[in-house]
């Protein structure tokens, strides 16, 4: 009898032992969800300030976590902002500077040749797929992939309705869809769609570790959504131009979907073990939704275009608070390794942000973003840009401290802001203050020279300087 209770008390202890130290494992290697929503700006929700839309669900998300207020998307449009996402390397890398072709607009009014842009990302590159695949993680992508025909080929064990594809089509939010996607009930909506699938994916690999990215379709065009929550919205008083009823309906089964899922994750108590993020691949469209006092909106470097949400929740781990140090979604990858696979070495252009998640603080740096391609207009009027014909001329971009230099190719314009005084960048200081702007542009040009980043210079032949003279007074009726 002795024998017996002797024998069953050593094997509680080695069955304990053995299962703290897999508690203690799986704590530091945490399962990690990544949201991310299309074209969704930085104060399209509540707890950044928006009085018209509904998100309860991430306003609660939001007092659980760390809230970036200057976190910034890698470009100001999906395809790249993706691309560098998910390969931690910038544009210069992986070739995509836009969703191509790069030579948007009237020709007759871009003065210069658009550098070469590609499509997809190479199969090559070690994409974050890859990166959590090789560390034992069971992966999963569920919506708009957008860089490239397969996840799968990146890493991805399940993709559903990932590939090249930018948006759902015209009719694409309401079943039957236009890509791979079968319904399981007629009529039923993308969104709601994504999540049940993510949600399957988590019941199904709640006994391993799991890398799931949720990129949503949806706050993309076209604007569709659920009929009784654009009677809502209809009947609810628009707030600081923010006023469209489908994009909040939108908005709110978005929110309500994020609930789901993390509905889920506690549920079968996998909060604690899961790292989240959310965010957004860009800024809101102006003419859609303001970002005031943000300036312009997707498709811009000002800061409506790049500026995006940021939540990172881990609970037990990551103090919430609000958090000021400007960080790039670049750094997701080089921080999530640091966590996972801090002794693996990678070639990574951002930096881990950890300091910041656990309280610490990181060495001032600078920001950096290139456009060698044109981007046209989607509102003359209301898009906030240099000029009414483009939303982006060729380019590049700097943030350093609280200073950001724009600087033009074509005609070797400077546009230099204080954020602090002037977040709305209404005020060009570059004239006012020649050493600073200098200081910015050196380090511009150090850098470019540095990741051998392409400046076009080449004349366009097809260019008309009286036609797009005409075409911006045209534009500005």
């Amino acid at each position: 009898m002795k024998k017996y209770i002797l024998f069953n008390l050593l094997l509680l202890f080695v069955v304990g032992s053995s299962f703290s130290q897999n508690i203690s494992e799986r704590s530091n290697k945490p399962n990690v969800v990544l949201i991310n929503v299309d074209d969704l700006g930085w104060s399209d929700l509540g707890f950044m300030g928006s009085e018209y839309y509904e998100t309860p669900n991430l306003d609660k998300l939001s007092k659980e976590s760390k809230v970036f207020v200057h976190a910034y998307a890698a470009a100001s449009n999906c395809a790249p902002s993706r691309a560098t996402m998910i390969t931690g390397r910038y544009p210069m890398t992986h070739g995509i500077y836009t969703v191509h072709p790069a030579d948007r607009g009237d020709k007759r009014t871009r003065q210069l040749i658009a550098s070469p842009n590609e499509k997809v990302i190479n199969d090559s590159l070690y994409t974050l797929g890859k990166f959590f695949k090789e560390n034992g993680y069971t992966t999963g992508v569920f919506g708009k992939w957008h860089i490239s025909d397969d996840p799968k080929t990146h890493g991805f064990d399940v993709n559903v309705a990932g590939s090249q594809r930018g948006h759902p089509g015209e009719d694409g939010y309401f079943s039957p869809y236009n890509f791979k996607l079968e319904p399981e009930v007629q009529g039923e909506y993308l969104t709601d769609r994504l999540t049940s699938e993510a949600i399957k994916f988590v019941v199904e690999n709640q006994e391993k570790r799991f890398f799931l990215y949720l990129p949503f379709y949806t706050v993309h065009t076209p604007l569709m959504g659920k009929p009784e929550l654009v009677e809502k919205y209809i009947n609810k008083e628009g707030s600081k131009g923010q006023h469209n009823p489908v994009y909040a309906a939108m908005i709110q089964s978005m929110d309500e979907n994020v609930g789901k899922l993390l509905g889920i994750l506690d549920s079968l108590r996998l909060v604690e073990n899961t790292l989240i993020i959310f965010t957004s691949d860009n800024g809101g469209i102006r003419a859609t939704s303001y970002q005031d006092p943000l300036r312009a909106g997707k498709g811009s470097y000002y800061e409506g275009g790049i500026r995006v949400p940021l939540l990172v929740k881990w609970q037990n781990q990551i103090k919430s608070g609000v958090e000021n140090t400007p960080v790039v979604q670049m750094d997701f990858y080089p921080t999530l390794k640091a966590l996972i696979a801090p002794e693996k070495e990678l070639r990574l252009d951002g930096e881990s942000i950890l300091p910041l998640l656990f309280d610490g603080k990181m060495k001032e740096r600078d920001l950096f973003w290139h456009f060698p391609i044109y981007l046209e207009a989607y509102d003359p009027k209301e898009d906030g840009s240099r000029d009414p014909l483009f939303r982006t001329r060729p380019g590049s971009v700097i943030r350093s401290g609280d200073w950001k230099l724009h600087q033009y190719f074509e005609d070797g314009g400077l546009e230099l802001f204080n954020l602090k005084s002037d977040p709305s960048e209404s005020k060009n200081l570059a004239t006012s203050n020649p050493v600073k702007a200098q200081e910015l542009l050196q380090k511009l040009e150090k850098w470019r020279g540095d990741y051998r980043a392409p400046v076009p210079m080449i004349k366009n032949p097809d260019y008309d300087s009286d036609f797009e003279k005409e075409a911006i007074q045209n534009a500005m009726k």
